[in-house]
C-alpha cells in the first residue's frame, strides 16, 4: 500500500462566509493554514499547529476529515468559525521558514493573510487546493 504524507489544516470562516487565506512566498498563489503531521502526532494536534499564530480551543474545531490532494499528499481538515473577533488579520505572523534560494536566510513560507469570498478561491488557490475547498461547504 502507497504511502501518503499528511497535511493537517483549518477552514478559519468570518461570519459574512468568507474563508482566511495565506500567501505563499514567491509565488502567485494563496493557500489555507496548514502543516505537515509529524510522526507521533494526530491530526488535530498538526492541524493546531499551523502557522498563523492562532490559537484555538480544540473542542471548538470541527473535524471535516482526510481528502484526496495529490497522489503522495492527502489533506486532513478542520474548521473553526472564530467570529468577529479575528476582523483583522494584521496580527498575523508566520511561524515556519524555508531557506531562501539565494541567500539561505530563514524566510517565512507565507507572507500575507486575507479574507477571501468563494467565489474567488478558484482565481486564488492553487487548482487542487481550490477543488477541495470549494467542495466543503462553508
Amino acid at each position: 500500500m502507497a504511502r501518503h504524507s499528511v497535511s493537517c489544516g483549518i477552514l478559519v470562516v468570518n461570519p459574512r462566509r468568507e474563508l482566511l487565506l495565506c500567501h505563499v512566498t514567491n509565488t502567485p498563489r494563496w493557500d489555507i493554514p496548514k502543516g505537515m503531521r509529524d510522526p507521533g502526532e494526530t491530526e488535530l494536534e498538526a492541524a493546531l499547529r499551523e502557522e498563523t499564530g492562532l490559537v484555538f480551543d480544540a473542542a471548538l474545531l470541527r473535524e471535516l476529515g482526510p481528502f484526496a490532494y495529490r497522489r503522495d499528499k492527502r489533506l486532513h481538515l478542520f474548521m473553526a468559525e472564530p467570529g468577529p473577533a479575528l476582523d483583522s488579520l494584521a496580527h498575523l505572523r508566520c511561524s515556519t521558514t524555508f531557506p531562501h534560494r539565494l541567500s539561505g536566510a530563514p524566510t517565512p513560507e507565507m507572507d500575507g493573510y486575507r479574507w477571501a469570498a468563494r467565489s474567488e478561491v478558484a482565481g486564488l488557490c492553487w487548482p487542487r487546493m481550490a477543488e477541495v475547498l470549494l467542495s466543503i461547504p462553508w
